[in-house]
């Protein structure tokens, strides 16, 4: 049955109390400058719980999202080319709609298409100028789900997971919420980035997302293979690989299987790209209240020797290798900016031109987005929908905290090779 969203309502929710008029032009990064032009998402599941209203609850959601945009003020404002936030306290969009389902159908067996209903615009709208929108879905059986989406030129991942748990926290009423740190353009000045296309790489067309369940059994069978791969090499004294790194050792080693990528022999630079929060790069480290894009991507281009593409666990070490490269040092170097975006929009004319084949491992494992708890309790489920890149992954708690999901994003007709990989299936848990 097809997803069928009607929209009763939208309107503007603007903050609480008025933006300082010294706070008005809030000045974006140099990192912000270069993140990506598109919305992300993240969509929360509430069972029916109590009989509350609806609407009263919807108000609830209005007053508490003023407070919040109080606090976290650019998000009402407006984006202004590719320098400032005008904060004008035009505010955040809000809207309404009605589900024509109950909410444990959604929940059973998603279809991440289909989920962008559930959103309150286009991700890759770029004549949007909003920086915070959300949409509250009503279910058939009282459920609801929270579709939010936050400007990726404002926010990383751990930036937008912390303004909606301070928005629930505002919500249920808790005092001392801890105000975001807005200051970041002084870290990281903004630049000229003539010449740079912070659009590179967005599609429209031909993408599909799917959802893959990893239980912990699997997992561990996963983790134990990285192992015995280090004993094989005589390298077992390395430390043992998380969940994550297992999981994106193994899918991206499924996905050069099942596309033929793996065969060396197309002339294409192979890399995984592996967010690295930098909060915790600097001397001292800096809250993880910080608010903005404060995250860079450690390179690695994996060896398609024969001998070498199965071994997970060298993989996983060399990928450590990459994410410990990003550290107090190279935060230094990035500071000056000017090489930073150099080797930028070098990568990215090499990805233009189709020279490379690239696939980005996000991580929202202990982000705590099982918190993000209104008055009405955690949610039932928390996912994300079809994004606007190919080839990227990334990886939620179920709800139990004992497994993983992973959303994975590609061309229509590399989906259908990867999700027939018997390999991969070997290890997926069943959707029902």
């Amino acid at each position: 049955m097809a997803l069928e969203v009607e929209v009763l309502s939208k309107q503007n929710i603007k903050p609480s109390v008025p933006t300082p008029e010294h706070l008005k032009k809030y000045t974006l990064s140099f990192l912000d400058q270069v993140a990506p032009r598109v919305f992300v998402p993240l969509i929360f599941y509430y069972t029916a719980g109590d009989q509350t209203r609806h609407d009263l609850k919807s108000d609830h959601l209005k007053k508490s999202i003023s407070e919040a945009l109080a606090k976290f003020y650019p998000l009402a404002g407006r984006f202004v080319e590719n320098g400032y936030v005008d904060c004008n306290d035009e505010g955040a969009q809000y809207v309404e709609a009605r589900v024509n389902c109950d909410l444990k159908d959604i929940i059973r067996d998603p279809i991440p298409n289909e989920l962008t209903k559930l959103l309150p615009l286009e991700l890759d709208d770029a004549n949007v100028d909003l920086n915070f929108a959300v949409q509250v879905n009503f279910f058939k059986c009282g459920g609801i789900a929270i579709g939010a989406v936050i400007f990726h030129k404002l926010a990383d991942a751990l930036s937008f997971v912390n303004f909606m748990n301070s928005w629930a926290a505002i919500a249920r009423g808790e005092q001392n919420v801890p105000s975001p740190v807005l200051d970041l353009s002084t870290l990281f000045p903004p630049r000229d980035i003539s010449g740079f296309d912070d659009r590179t790489g967005i599609m429209t067309e031909n993408i599909v997302c799917k959802r893959f369940q990893f239980d912990a059994s699997n997992i561990l069978v996963l983790k134990i293979k990285c192992a015995e791969d280090n004993k094989n090499k005589g390298t077992e004294d390395r430390a043992k690989p998380t969940r994550v790194e297992a999981l994106s050792a193994f899918m991206w080693n499924r996905y050069m299987a099942a596309t033929g990528k793996d065969s060396g022999d197309l002339g294409n630079i192979n890399i995984m790209l592996l967010p690295v929060n930098i909060r915790s790069r600097f001397d001292p480290p800096l809250s993880k209240h910080y608010f903005g894009n404060l995250f860079r991507l450690a390179v690695l281009m994996p060896s398609m020797q024969d001998e070498e593409k199965d071994d997970y666990g060298d993989l996983i070490e060399k990928a450590r290798e990459a994410i410990r490269s990003v550290d107090t040092n190279y935060v230094e170097q990035l500071r000056k900016g000017e090489d930073h975006l150099l080797y930028l929009k070098q990568m990215y004319e090499k990805f233009d031109l189709g020279e490379m084949v690239t696939m980005a491992f996000t991580s929202l494992t202990r982000f705590g987005v099982y918190d993000v708890d209104f008055g009405w309790g955690n949610p039932a489920w928390v996912g994300s929908a079809r994004l606007t890149f190919s080839n990227v992954v990334t990886f939620f708690d179920n709800k139990e905290g004992d497994g993983i999901e992973a959303w994975i994003n590609l061309k229509t007709d590399e989906m259908a090779k990867f999700e027939a990989d018997q390999e991969l299936l070997s290890f997926v848990s069943p959707t029902v």
